[in-house]
């Protein structure tokens, strides 16, 4: 599942409007908007500010791309 979907299903199930989201993270509605539709790119630092108003964790794992021979 892509993230902008996991942070939308949580914030509707903690019955959060975008509007109250944005007013208590300090994330622009539109920023919200945008994100949640799959149009924005928020920086780690916006996805920060939402995981910590919906209760989420945001958690970064580094993947090895070289070819284990």
């Amino acid at each position: 599942m892509e993230i902008h979907k996991i942070v939308r299903d949580r914030r509707e199930m903690m019955q959060v409007t975008q509007e109250t989201l944005a007013e208590i993270s300090g994330v622009g509605l539109r920023t919200i908007k945008q994100f949640e539709t799959g149009k924005g790119n928020p920086t780690l630092q916006t996805l920060q500010k939402l995981a910590d108003v919906l209760g989420m964790e945001v958690c970064l794992q580094v993947k090895n791309t070289m070819d284990s021979k």
